[in-house]
């Protein structure tokens, strides 16, 4: 697309940009916990990547103008908020809120419920690991949410609708506070159960937690009718309340009277499932109707009015968000806007609690505490609880903020491909990633983050920060980075984060940061030498916390002291190989040697027969290191490659830990295999090479990914 001259100069365009998306996220508001507005503001995003922003001063007060009245409409016609208050069910027990703050024939209802769910002959040990019983109460009578905080609720939050039928999709985040810690498998209440088969797709998990929840409607939402199947208990004028049991759908209308009165609903017993639903009356109705619209309307109008975008530019990004969008929905829906049940005693469930915690000692004005984070000293993945703290803050109760990281993996995989690729190698390389599960076997498909994140863990934003990082300090053309300051700077802070996220990455940011220096020492490049070390300066934060908060000297965590952790420490490969010097095959450290390396190369893949690929992919690297007929940006890479592997050999290996290490051997056996490989095959095999590109499945994809190749060439050329 050429150039419009009413296009803001270049060096203007990001600054720009912000200020475009800045409105669409004002009329949306905070927190961007709707799944509708963010499928919105991202297709806004992905437009504002494609397109330039105009600097005609007639586009911006037109487009000021629509984002006034945008405001000026949503305030006045603002639908009255129900307030709501949830929260698990749990009887009896000292330090139990749930007792005295209930009105007591509630507490009474649901209570004989619970025991006849749970008869106390077939309850848990509560000297069991795991139990219920053993656990922790309800500290407060209703959870907190992070849906309320820029709201102010009376009890949990305040909603504009009611539709409840399935926890997850009702974000009931008090599914996840850690003083719920139990084991499927010691527990006799299970905190969740994953369904599969088609309603799986929908509905992935079952919560199987009791709990309930309250609604207080205001006068307004007189003349609504609300429609609820299970167990309801309704507040009457006196003050008592009413209970109202239907097997099947039944609806009664909301009367002037009801206002302020509380309605409870009882999801307790399995058996007893409960639905709620509000039919708002006409006024409501519309207002509802007028307020979901605003942020359409506002994101088309600036995207039309402010910038100058091709469609034929969305083609490539359509499809890879698409594409990706649909592998997160085929693994686990729920981080589409849901709430997933994280398992009991696994990290993700940990990192999401101590999170809870944080932000509410943060809105109590207890900022030293939330700073510690739970730990005087960390013990492991510092940095994961922070980044879910402020995910929650941003997009309330759902895991959207983790979906964008995900979503914007794909286009860093063209642009670290294209880097050292051509358009087409790189086009089917991140399509190949995203859209086929074959990179499993490599440890090197879009699934495995997704199913890492699914599960809370913090590996995948930390591989995605770390790329990125790597991409703005190789620079995104074949040029190289530039000696300025401030990408280098960010470059460097991005691998701050990722190993606050995830201090494994250390060493392969020592070597990428390092070789980075030097070459920027030998070029007399000093800004941008500058730039590295003041950007990573922030890394020794996790010293400084653990210094200030637990009186230790810890770089980064102390998991390190566990000695579980690590099965073969390094002491440990000098004793095995004098025993191979000596042939001494039954000392036992030979054999844990041979058996932690071959857990390495056994990968993601968890398959034996791909070791002997594995040993290989790891030699090219090697060969790749060691020639220097590669570049030495692709080299230094592979040394951060062979650097990210190397707490494999002496920790407990998860395919989780070596995300990053896997992308990156694929890139340097992707860039041999054009330089090298492809040759050695024609040599080898000239027959079956030529009758692979005459092919007609071979032209024909040769065609399509052709038609993507200027979207790919344009993004991974342009400057930063």
């Amino acid at each position: 697309m050429a150039a419009d001259r009413s296009d803001s100069p270049r060096r203007w365009q990001l600054a720009l940009k912000l200020a475009v998306l800045a409105p669409m996220v004002a009329v949306a508001g905070l927190p961007a916990n709707d799944l509708f507005s963010y499928l919105l503001l991202a297709i806004a995003v992905i437009v504002l990547a494609v397109g330039r922003v105009t600097q005609r001063r007639w586009s911006w007060a037109v487009a000021g103008v629509i984002v006034v009245a945008a405001l000026a409409v949503r305030v006045a016609v603002d639908v009255p908020r129900i307030e709501e208050g949830h929260n698990v069910f749990l009887p009896g027990s000292e330090g139990n809120a749930l007792v005295a703050g209930l009105p007591p024939d509630v507490y009474g209802a649901m209570a004989a419920e619970f025991d006849q769910a749970y008869p106390a002959a077939r309850r848990c040990d509560p000297k069991t690991s795991g139990c219920w019983l053993g656990g922790g109460r309800p500290k407060r009578v209703y959870a907190f949410s992070f849906d309320g905080i820029y709201d102010t609720p009376a009890y949990s939050r305040r909603v504009t609708g009611v539709d409840y039928s399935d926890p997850v999709w009702h974000r009931l985040g008090f599914i996840n506070e850690l003083a719920y810690n139990w084991y499927s498998g010691s527990s006799d209440i299970p905190r969740g159960r994953r369904q599969r088969g088609l309603q799986g797709l929908q509905h992935p998990w079952l919560i199987t937690m009791p709990h309930f929840i309250m609604l207080q409607f205001p006068q307004a939402f007189a003349g609504s009718e609300l429609c609820w199947q299970g167990n309801v208990l309704w507040e009457g004028v006196d003050g008592r309340f009413t209970a109202w049991r239907h097997a099947e759908p039944a609806c009664r209308p909301i009367q002037q009277g009801d206002a302020g009165k509380r309605i409870y609903g009882l999801a307790i017993s399995p058996q007893s499932p409960l639905t709620m639903k509000l039919n708002p009356a006409g006024a409501i109705s519309l207002r509802q109707l007028v307020g979901a619209a605003l942020v359409p309307i506002v994101v088309v109008a600036l995207l039309f009015i402010l910038v100058h975008w091709n469609p034929r530019r969305l083609r490539l990004p359509i499809v890879l968000s698409g594409l990706a969008l649909l592998v997160m929905a085929a693994g686990d829906s729920s981080l589409l806007g849901g709430v997933r049940p994280f398992d009991g005693g696994d990290d993700g469930l940990v990192y999401d609690g101590w999170s809870r915690s944080m932000v509410q000692m943060l809105l109590s004005g207890d900022v030293a505490g939330a700073l510690m984070g739970m730990e005087p000293v960390f013990y492991f993945t510092p940095g994961s609880r922070y980044l879910r703290a402020m995910e929650h803050m941003i997009v309330g109760e759902t895991y959207l903020g983790y979906v964008s990281l995900l979503l914007l993996l794909p286009f860093l995989v063209i642009c670290l491909f294209r880097r050292f690729l051509n358009a087409r190698w790189a086009i089917a390389s991140a399509l190949i990633f995203v859209a086929l599960p074959i990179g499993a076997a490599f440890g090197s498909t879009f699934y495995l983050y997704v199913k890492n994140a699914a599960h809370g863990y913090g590996d995948s934003a930390a591989a995605i920060l770390f790329v990125v990082g790597t991409i703005a300090l190789i620079g995104r053309s074949r040029w190289g980075p530039g000696g300025r300051f401030a990408p280098a700077c960010g470059a460097a802070l991005l691998f701050a984060v990722a190993v606050f996220v995830r201090p494994n990455l250390a060493i392969g940011t020592a070597v990428l940061l390092g070789g980075a220096g030097l070459a920027a020492l030998s070029q007399h490049q000093h800004r941008r030498l500058i730039g590295m070390c003041m950007g990573f300066l922030p890394v020794f934060g996790m010293a400084l916390h653990n210094w200030y908060y637990g009186g230790v000297f810890v770089l980064f965590s102390s998991h390190t002291t566990f000695a579980a952790a690590m099965p073969m420490p390094p002491q440990a490969y000098l004793s095995a190989l004098w025993e191979l010097l000596r042939f001494d095959f039954s000392g036992g450290h030979l054999a844990r040697g041979a058996l932690q390396i071959f857990r390495m190369l056994i990968g993601p893949s968890e398959s034996f027969a791909l070791v002997p690929v594995h040993a290989a992919a790891l030699v090219i690297v090697l060969r790749v290191l060691l020639s220097r007929g590669y570049e030495g940006w692709l080299r230094l890479i592979a040394a951060a490659t062979l650097g990210l592997y190397s707490p494999a050999l002496f920790f407990i290996y998860s395919d989780r830990y070596q995300l990053v290490a896997w992308l990156f051997t694929l890139l340097v056996c992707c860039v041999w295999m054009r330089g090298e490989g492809l040759a050695w095959l024609t040599r080898r095999f000239p027959k079956f090479v030529q009758g692979v590109k005459r092919h007609p499945a071979a032209a024909w994809l040769a065609r399509g990914l052709d038609r993507f190749a200027p979207a790919a060439r344009r993004s991974a050329t342009s400057a930063a």
